[in-house]
Order: structure tokens, then C-alpha cells, then sequence
């Protein structure tokens, strides 16, 4: 999507768009779906050499994924979601694993930090899903100091997880103008973003296998478990519930490179590192 035709977009009621996604995100328990994410988190601190002393914010946290990796790189880090039971989730793991972690309840797009504050601010498919990217884009810039670094992972849009929320949206259309999360899993729309404040942006198209052990485990857990899928199924009649397991099933299928009835699935994303100007 151009500059262009993100400022022709009919306008939506963004605040409603916000509280039913904060209620998608609230429902299920994302967290059994986000530990199995936790390499992400890793390969992110990696990938923005996070060193041991820096400052580090997690934005739009979950269950903690990258607040965990930066902490035992020895930082700083402060986790922060606006779903309180994910950051309760979060903090059980951090005591588990013995890490020194704050935990916040905070918007993406009003994060309540002072400018500059921090050496690294992260997001792994969390701020992705803001109603308002522009302005959760613009908070993560204004909270990370000059020549800090903003790190991302977003899943892309023909990735499988894309895939995912392109099936769900042939049953549940998004609302009239809004913003599909997949474009922050693109490159064009990180630089409309992200570039006018970036010295340098970074981007590499990135590979996490979802392992499960069938197709119809992994879907029961999205079911159960993971918002936007339970809220799906939630709105939909018997006969829609069961065409739209059968397309999912077709999409596992078409990717799947297990031959022993498990799901093993590749899914792309884009891990960015943007250095603060």
C-alpha cells in the first residue's frame, strides 16, 4: 500500500478497532501459543547485538519472548503490553528462569516513557497488530535515544500466518479502512514508517517452523488458545466454523513438509533492525 493510499483510506474509528482487538488479544491464552515463539525473541537480540547493560523496552510484550532474551543478555529491560494477563503470564516465566525484569501495563501508541529513554526497543508480532501504525511506530522512535536500535519481527503478508489472516478475513472482512497488521511485514511500509528518523534500516526475510502434532492439534490450539482465531470461530455458525477448519486444513496441507501425520510448517517473517538517527 502507497503513501498515497494510506491517506485515502476512508477513515475508521480507531479507539473501536482497538478495543476489539485488545478484547481478541484478551481472550484464550495467547501465552501457551507465544512460548513456542521464544527462538524469535533470541535471534532478535541477536540480530540487533544487544549488548549486557543497555536499556531495553519490549513493546506489545505477550509472554515476554524478546523481555527474556534481552534479559539474560544481562540488560535492562522493561516489558510492557496492554494485556495485563499476558504480562502476569510473562512475569511467572521471568521468576522461573530467575531474570531481573519490570513489568508495565502500556499502549504501543502511548507508551508513557520519557524520550530517549532507552538503548533498544523491541517488538516480536507484537506491535504489528496496532490499529494506528503510524503512531505506535512513531512512539517506539520517540522512547529509543539517538543511535539506539528498534528491532521487529512481523510475520509477512504470504507467509503462512499472512495466509492464516487472509482465510480469516474472507469469513470476517476487517473493518472498512483499516490497515491489514501484514503490511508491517513488508518492507515499502517499514520505510514509510520508520525512514525519515532512521540512519540505517535493516530488514531479512526470516523463517520460524510451527511443530505440532497434527494439523487438527495445531488448529484445536489456535482454537482454544490464540485471540484472533477463538473470536473467529466465536462469530461464525456451524457451517461457516467447519468451511473455514477445512480451508485452514487445505492451507497446513499445502505446506506442511512433515510425512508422518505431524505439522511441521515454515512461516516467514521480517526481522528489522532500525538504527536511531
Amino acid at each position: 500500500m502507497t503513501i498515497s493510499a494510506i491517506a485515502q483510506a476512508p477513515a475508521i474509528d480507531l479507539a473501536a478497532l482497538k478495543t476489539r482487538q485488545q478484547g481478541a488479544w484478551s481472550s484464550g491464552d495467547y501465552a501457551v501459543v507465544g512460548t513456542t515463539l521464544q527462538i524469535v525473541g533470541e535471534e532478535l537480540c541477536e540480530a540487533m547485538d544487544i549488548r549486557a547493560g543497555q536499556s531495553v523496552l519490549d513493546v506489545a510484550a505477550g509472554n515476554g519472548n524478546a523481555s527474556l532474551a534481552a534479559a539474560r543478555r544481562w540488560c535492562h529491560v522493561i516489558s510492557t503490553d496492554y494485556v495485563p494477563a499476558l504480562l502476569d503470564r510473562a512475569r511467572a516465566r521471568a521468576i522461573a528462569d530467575g531474570l531481573a525484569i519490570e513489568f508495565k501495563e502500556a499502549d504501543a501508541e502511548q507508551l508513557g516513557f520519557a524520550d530517549g529513554t532507552f538503548d533498544a526497543v523491541v517488538s516480536t508480532f507484537g506491535v504489528m497488530f496496532t490499529p494506528d501504525h503510524a503512531k505506535a511506530a512513531g512512539e517506539m522512535l520517540r522512547v529509543c535515544r539517538s543511535g539506539g536500535k528498534i528491532g521487529l519481527a512481523n510475520w509477512t503478508p504470504d507467509g503462512f500466518i499472512g495466509q492464516v489472516f487472509k482465510t480469516l478475513g474472507k469469513y470476517l472482512p476487517p473493518p472498512s479502512g483499516a490497515l491489514s497488521p501484514a503490511l508491517w511485514g513488508t518492507r515499502q511500509h517499514l520505510e514509510q514508517l520508520f525512514a525519515a528518523a532512521a540512519a540505517e534500516i535493516t530488514a531479512e526475510n526470516r523463517q520460524f517452523t510451527f511443530r505440532y502434532r497434527s494439523p487438527e492439534h495445531f488448529l484445536e490450539v489456535f482454537k482454544t488458545f490464540y485471540g484472533p482465531v477463538l473470536k473467529a470461530y466465536a462469530a461464525l455458525d456451524a457451517n461457516q466454523q467447519a468451511s473455514l477448519t477445512q480451508d485452514l486444513l487445505r492451507l497446513i496441507a499445502s505446506t506442511n513438509r512433515a510425512k508422518d501425520g505431524s505439522m511441521v510448517v515454515p512461516s516467514e517473517y521480517l526481522e528489522v533492525v532500525i538504527t536511531r538517527r
